[in-house]
């Protein structure tokens, strides 16, 4: 399964065309968004497929997820919350494992604490993607860092950082890579992502 993960920093960053541009090249199975507004809810007009938003509580932003294929509603799951921001994660079930689309906070200590609140809530094959704002290791236990391991982001044009990550549980990534940030201030993460041993079990079949 191919999937983007893209924070479009909201009113002033990646717009809705931006977006559908980049499906539209990139083709991924699943599409996850971060500080996404109102007018990202237009984009099964110009793509089709399944979408969903889930607004932060208080914030013209969120998340949302695109998938060119049917999909079962998001769970939301409300995070433990940081003293300016409050924080959700959509949870989606793509049949063989589940991914949760995250915007984590900026306290190191809160977002680590958000990271082991979403993985107690996922099953034993699970991707985590999305804006971590996290510097240094996730310390995640039982999830392995398998995002790109370029710069992400870049902190008022001067000290570039890894902030969108993608951690597996369960699951191996043959693919991963940062793509042109056009107008955002994030670079979209790719990982292709599939259950672990897979081959294997199509092999003894």
């Amino acid at each position: 399964m191919k999937i983007i993960s893209w924070n479009l920093l909201r009113l002033t960053g990646a717009k809705i065309g931006d977006v559908v541009r980049l499906a539209k090249h990139e083709r991924p199975d699943l599409l996850l968004l971060q500080e996404a507004t109102r007018e990202i809810d237009a984009l099964p007009d110009y793509l089709g497929g399944f979408y969903a938003r889930a607004p932060l509580p208080g914030r013209i932003h969120g998340l949302a997820v695109w998938s060119a294929l049917p999909r079962p509603k998001p769970l939301v799951l409300k995070l433990p919350s940081g003293a300016v921001v409050d924080r959700v994660c959509q949870i989606i079930d793509v049949g063989a494992f589940s991914v949760a689309n995250v915007h984590l906070s900026h306290g190191q200590l809160l977002n680590r604490r958000q990271l082991r609140h979403i993985a107690h809530h996922l099953p034993a094959r699970a991707a985590v993607l999305g804006d971590y704002n996290l510097v240094g290791p996730a310390l995640l236990p039982g999830f392995t860092d398998a995002g790109p391991r370029e710069p992400t982001h870049v902190c008022a044009d001067i000290m570039p950082l890894r902030l969108d990550r993608c951690y597996v549980r369960g699951l191996r990534c043959s693919a991963a890579t940062a793509l042109d940030r056009h107008t955002s201030d994030h670079r979209p993460i790719m990982v292709e992502l599939a259950p672990a041993g897979a081959e294997r079990v199509r092999l003894a079949a």
